[in-house]
């Protein structure tokens, strides 16, 4: 039983780590992703290049938001 919970801690800190933000941007990227190819919309390159731009807007979004100054 300890290695099932040490293996589901590992699992979730490699996937969430610091920032679950991040995860889930890129969660959601890959099922928009997903959808555009099993709609067909793209070839395999428009697929690449959409892939590539959605992980680096989530990932700068992501970035935004922990940067921008607190409210008080």
């Amino acid at each position: 039983m300890k290695f099932l919970k040490s293996f589901g801690q590992f699992w979730y800190d490699f996937i969430i780590g610091d920032d679950w933000k991040i995860a889930v941007a890129v969660v959601l990227a890959l099922v928009v992703l997903y959808a555009a190819m099993t709609l067909d919309l793209l070839g395999d390159t428009g697929l690449t290049l959409l892939g590539g731009a959605l992980v680096v807007a989530a990932f700068s979004i992501s970035l935004a938001i922990d940067v921008r100054p607190k409210k008080r």
